[in-house]
């Protein structure tokens, strides 16, 4: 147990001091009640010479020792800096009012506006854990994250072998660990998040990303490349801005220094490029920093202490709507009397010669496209001046040398062109688009028109707008003169006939129009159910059912395949997803809905969640989230190419995620559920390389097989779990030596994984050791899970497993085999 002093909500007992006081209280507390006094007594006091002393000599900072910790149970205490302009603890409404959950770091600490304490790093690139979370200094070194409800650590600082005796946040806002000589062992600089602090820096291959909007990670980032260029990029896909400088200088760093200047400096230290601040080297400035922001411009910010804000000095892009995408799918930018606005392209069919209304700026509220192939009559252009149309998959872009009309006729005629634009500045260039994600931007200096492709509107629709201007041209019906009883009353006939057929095209078109408005707001009404607190809240056990046309519509028709029966979809707020096909299955309806509640219910962060449903006669799918780098075979397979690409403990933190999911699933759920598929394409990979397990529970819960097998389906994940540790550890899919040392000593020689420690020689030995007694073909033999979290953890040794165990997928029944 600890004897811990607080003084503001804070632990400030010093290292030495606890060493001093382990001794001193053991001694003590012997002499029974008294003696307890005593203890307390120099606990008290030693904390208050550790607060009120010289922090080891180094006034700049405020230590806090090992066992340090805060709950986000109480926010209001939060560890502040000794000249206290930042805090660090948990961070609320981080990203928005309507996000859920906290995101823990370091902040401005100055006053009681939210909008002045803006983060300037967070734990894990901003994660967001419940209020019933702890971050501690571990006894072993290590900064931690834990949801306590669960007891899974959701982020380590992975520095229990450094030495750590002390932790301490600096005046410059850099949240540092120390050693016994108070080295800098680690320090928050060093894995910057989306700001930098004056004295920070960027080394390749570091970059800056741009915060989350709500849950779904942004698409903008400031990257050092190789060459030691910056570069502002959306999507790894387009370069927005950049830094310019001559090609023959060697770039080792960009660095923000305290007198607003963002430079490129080389190995002699001399800038070969830099930016200023407009307020440069003003000594009233004391505060400033650099952050990408959420609209994925790069700005210099600086604090103005007389109206207590933050003024932009300096930006990147000073025309906002030159950053690619910035009112996202579907919308254009341009400015007013107020500045940037977004307005959508395009609203309804019928109406296609006016833009839409006027949303937030980077929004995604702009309805899709409509479908061209869907036109009742065929299709026509819509003309937009003084504007750029971009698709946001360039490859999909080609360009040409034509006219402005000729640019217009090949979109026209080609009927994959969606939109077209045709530059006025000389060049003659018309950039034709085939993809239906369109964006772009408007602004009267522009030397351009675009062309945006649109179905016609029906003559009698026409005929209703006559006189009305429609693409800025005037349009009219033709008339002729009558003369005569007999023309007169051919006339009234046939204007009978036309207002009659008028009425009854208007009163169909009126009727289909309704009809598809009721049924877009059906989809749209359950997939914005599906995407609501199912999404957010992280507690809630709603599965949404939706039907295999509304699974078609976001999926667009299922044009992104991430596997053989796997397609991206994207729900109407952008939010990604994954519709799964479950082909083959043959099961009664109220038993797939039984398994989809169960499986519904299931909240880890290690789990793929699942958000909805499709129970069809001839279709029945789910609808997971959607983690964005992909599966482990298609990272793991590739080192065996480059066996360095990833560290020994980011291979390890992996194996221990899989471990840990497998765990909730076996041992905190109501029943055990077994994964039942447990294999490297089933282990999903989402923002820096966590760990979340798709495809578990189906087999067994859906599944008819015989319960006279010799091993439990539980058995069976932890026999395809051996396998997958001796994958990860080796880089390959088929491991087929027979002993542990065999496969130690082949790692050694081909030094794949590189081990830094004889820790780390021990923790591969324990996790090769573990995987061979999880294969032993005896499933009595093999421990259970909890056995072999505490194994990967290091909390429990391991001996090798018996001599006559040989690994071989031959020497196996049927039974035993791994699906």
């Amino acid at each position: 147990m600890f004897l811990r002093a607080k003084m503001n909500g804070v632990s400030v007992s010093e290292v030495p001091i606890k060493n001093f006081l382990g001794k001193r209280c053991r001694m003590l507390c012997s002499f029974g009640t008294f003696g307890y006094v005593l203890a307390l007594i120099l606990v008290l006091s030693s904390a208050f010479l550790g607060c009120c002393g010289d922090d080891d000599g180094d006034s700049s900072m405020v230590s806090v020792p090992l066992g340090f910790e805060i709950s986000g149970f109480d926010r209001t205490k939060n560890w502040v800096s000794k000249n206290g302009v930042f805090a660090f603890g948990f961070l609320e409404k981080y990203g928005g009012d309507d996000v859920d959950g906290f995101v823990v770091g370091v902040r401005y600490n100055l006053g009681d506006q939210e909008d002045v304490n803006v983060p300037v790093w967070s734990v894990g690139g901003g994660v967001r854990v419940s209020g019933n979370s702890t971050f501690r200094l571990a006894m072993d070194g290590r900064l931690e994250l834990i949801e306590n409800h669960s007891g899974i650590v959701v982020w380590s600082s992975n520095t229990s072998t450094l030495g750590v005796q002390k932790a301490s946040l600096l005046d410059s806002g850099n949240l540092v660990l120390l050693d016994d000589d108070n080295k800098v062992v680690w320090g928050s600089f060093s894995s910057p998040i989306n700001t930098l602090l004056p004295g920070q820096s960027l080394h390749f291959p570091q970059n800056l990303r741009a915060p989350s909007t709500q849950s779904v990670s942004s698409y903008y980032s400031l990257e050092i490349r190789r060459t030691g260029e910056l570069a502002l990029v959306w999507e790894h896909n387009v370069t927005y801005w950049r830094s310019h400088f001559g090609s023959s200088a060697s770039v080792e760093e960009a660095r923000f220094e305290s007198t607003g200047v963002l430079g490129l400096y080389g190995d002699s230290s001399e800038a070969v490029w830099f930016v200023t601040s407009k307020d440069f080297g003003d000594p009233s400035v004391t505060l400033r920093h650099l952050r990408i922001d959420q609209d994925g411009n790069l700005r210099m910010y600086s604090w103005n202490d007389e109206v207590r804000s933050w003024k932009v000095g300096w930006q990147a892009v000073i025309n906002q709507c030159n950053v690619f995408g910035s009112c996202g799918l579907y919308g254009i930018c341009g400015y007013n009397t107020s500045g940037p606005t977004c307005n959508c392209l395009y609203t309804d069919s019928l109406d296609s010669g006016t833009s839409g209304s006027a949303v937030d700026l980077g929004s995604s509220g702009c309805k899709k496209m409509v479908d061209l192939g869907n036109c009742r009559l065929h299709t026509s252009m819509m003309v937009m001046k003084q504007t750029v149309l971009y698709g946001l998959y360039p490859p999909l872009d080609v360009n040409m040398i034509l006219s402005e009309e000729a640019c217009k006729e090949y979109c026209t005629n080609d009927t994959s062109c969606v939109a077209a634009t045709s530059k006025n500045d000389g060049s003659g260039v018309c950039t034709i688009k085939r993809t239906s994600f369109v964006s772009g931007y408007t602004d009267p200096s522009v030397p351009s028109v675009s062309f945006l492709k649109v179905c016609q509107v029906p003559l009698a629709v026409a005929a209703r707008a006559a006189n009305h201007r429609y693409n800025g041209e005037s349009v009219s019906l033709p008339s002729s003169r009558l003369a005569g009883g007999e023309s007169r009353t051919r006339l009234i006939e046939g204007v009978g006939i036309i207002v009659l057929m008028t009425v009854s095209i208007v009163l169909g078109v009126e009727g289909i129009v309704l009809w598809v408005m009721f049924k877009r707001r059906k989809i749209e009404t359950r997939l914005t159910r599906l995407r609501k607190d199912g999404h957010m809240n992280p507690h809630c056990t709603g599965v949404v059912r939706v039907t295999f046309e509304e699974i078609k519509d976001l999926t667009d028709e299922f044009a992104v395949r991430l596997g053989p029966s796997v397609f991206k979809g994207t729900l109407p707020n952008r939010i990604p997803v994954v519709a799964k096909i479950l082909s083959g299955t043959v099961v009664p309806e109220k038993e797939f809905r039984l398994a989809v509640s169960t499986l519904g219910a299931m909240h880890h962060r290690n789990l793929a969640s699942l958000r909805g449903f499709c129970y069809e006669p001839e279709h029945k799918l789910l609808i997971y989230e959607f983690v964005p780098n992909g599966s482990l075979d298609k990272w793991l397979l590739d080192l065996n190419k480059d066996p360095t690409k990833w560290s020994w403990h980011q291979r390890l933190n992996i194996a221990l995620e899989v471990a840990r999911a497998l765990a909730y699933l076996h041992l905190e759920c109501p029943q055990c559920i077994p994964h039942g598929n447990l294999k490297l394409e089933n282990v999903l990979l989402g923002e820096s390389f966590s760990v979340k397990l798709t495809d578990f529970g189906l087999q067994t819960l859906m599944s008819n097989e015989s319960a006279s097998s010799s091993e439990s389906p539980s058995e069976k994940d932890i026999h395809m779990l051996g396998e997958m540790l001796l994958q990860i550890v080796t880089c390959q899919r088929e491991v087929l030596m027979e002993s542990p040392q065999e496969i130690l000593d082949e790692l050694s020689r081909k030094e794949t994984p590189p081990v830094g420690s004889e820790e780390d020689m021990k923790a591969l030995e324990r996790v090769v050791r573990i995987a061979f007694w999880c294969m032993q073909t005896q499933p009595f033999l093999r421990p259970s899970i909890s056995e072999v979290l505490k194994v990967l953890e290091g909390t429990l040794s391991v001996d090798n497993p018996p001599s006559d165990f040989v690994f071989r997928h031959e020497s196996m029944t049927d039974s035993e085999a791994v699906a």
